[in-house]
């Protein structure tokens, strides 16, 4: 193990590891968000929705947020629930990879997980630009600054000989 990183270097060595931390977090919860996905039943998401929605719906028929749920629910295919839930459980359990390859300290984990994470800028942003989702643009915003940690921690590990 090398000498105790100082001052600067040791916050980002510390950002480094609470970020990865958080990848793995949400790379789970993505992974698990895509397995129950996979096993519910649309006319069940219709249920929930109409079941979330009728009292508001009931005050007020033309209430914006209730109308956009319907409306979502009532697109809920089969084909649309495959697609999400190969997606969520894909990308999370790439994530998953990339930061078990990180903790494990693997040097060509660095520069995989640069490439991996800029691919998901690539995607979200043009999700971003498509959408205007604000959760595309802080998740963008998340792996770039992620990107310059990992990129960090990778030009402070020893040097091979």
């Amino acid at each position: 193990m090398s000498a105790p990183r100082q001052g600067r270097s040791r916050y980002l060595h510390d950002a480094f590891k609470i970020g990865i931390a958080a990848k793995a977090l949400f790379a789970l919860a993505e992974a698990l968000s895509g397995i129950g996905l996979w096993l519910l039943h649309a006319d069940w998401v219709r249920s929930v929705a109409s079941w979330l929605t009728a009292s508001e719906l009931s005050e007020n028929p033309a209430d914006w947020l209730s109308l956009k749920i319907m409306a979502a629910a009532n697109s809920f295919s089969v084909e649309t629930q495959h697609f999400w839930a190969a997606y969520l459980v894909g990308h999370g359990a790439i994530k998953l990879a990339t930061v078990a390859a990180l903790y494990a300290g693997f040097r060509w984990a660095y520069p995989l997980s640069v490439l991996v994470l800029s691919g998901f800028i690539v995607w979200q942003m043009q999700k971003w630009a498509a959408t205007g989702s604000l959760l595309m643009l802080g998740l963008s915003l998340f792996d770039l600054v992620m990107i310059l940690l990992i990129w960090q921690e990778y030009r402070s590990l020893p040097r091979r000989r």
